[in-house]
């Protein structure tokens, strides 16, 4: 496995400065949202070289895809982010899906997802990049929102049949949605391709809530996954420190 911290993980510093700190701490990447502030793409691209660090995930441009409204501007907001990421060497891309349309039903929003999904599948394998779907959870953080559970997520997945359109599993949203997350993430493995971790109550940084990240992270390992676990958290203390408590405590224990 492969740990990745997030944009923000130091409050009003940049992306560059994100990086040094990554490369201080010895891990292996960071995810950025909004890659269209980033400035001038090359000049960015120039000090991921220079670091020896880079940007391992980003967003899409249109976050909304059970309404067929938004189809058009979601494949060309991905289409934007595709090319971005390939001058930026960036494999994967996050998108949620956006807010339950009300008096639609469930299955009209859902087959509308997968449609979109479907359009996108070509630009994706063509580029050689991962769409990730992430669940979001509904009780606390992101009332309404469309896709919540993980079952739910992989079937999505099966039926647009893709190897570029994966699941990204938040650990501290399906906690909260569903519990069962060694069974779930054992259960989905085929389907995952990123994990996000953060403790519950607060998604502050692993091992401050109810949350045991040691057997969550073994079973992660078990299902031979290798890609990047990412810290999509608050902090607690100062970052520096929560970033080598994590390592100490917990990632080396793994």
């Amino acid at each position: 496995m492969k740990y990745s911290i997030c944009i923000g993980a130091y409050p009003g510093k940049d992306a560059v400065y994100h990086l040094e700190k990554i490369k201080e701490h010895d891990l292996q990447g960071l995810e950025l949202y909004q890659w269209w502030n980033l400035g001038d793409l090359r000049t960015f691209a120039a000090e991921q070289q220079r670091i020896g660090k880079g940007i391992i995930a980003t967003c899409t441009k249109v976050f909304n895809l059970v309404d067929p409204a938004f189809r058009e501007a979601y494949v060309e907001g991905l289409r934007e982010t595709i090319a971005a990421c390939r001058m930026l060497h960036i494999s994967s891309i996050i998108t949620q899906t956006g807010s339950e349309l009300p008096g639609i039903p469930r299955e009209v929003q859902r087959e509308a997802m997968i449609e979109t999904l479907k359009r996108c599948a070509p630009l994706l394998e063509e580029a050689n990049i991962v769409l990730e779907i992430e669940p979001l959870n509904g009780l606390v953080d992101h009332p309404g929102h469309f896709l919540q559970r993980s079952d739910e997520s992989a079937a999505v997945i099966e039926a647009v049949g893709s190897r570029h359109v994966k699941l990204v599993f938040d650990v501290y949203h399906q906690q909260i949605t569903e519990g069962n997350v060694i069974r779930n993430l054992t259960a989905y493995k085929e389907h995952i391709h990123h994990y996000h971790i953060a403790d519950n109550p607060g998604r502050n940084e692993p091992g401050t809530g109810e949350l045991n990240y040691i057997p969550i992270l073994k079973a992660i390992q078990q299902t031979g996954f290798d890609g990047y676990v990412g810290l999509e958290c608050k902090y607690s203390m100062d970052t520096d420190v929560a970033i080598e408590q994590f390592k100490e405590r917990i990632a080396s224990n793994i």
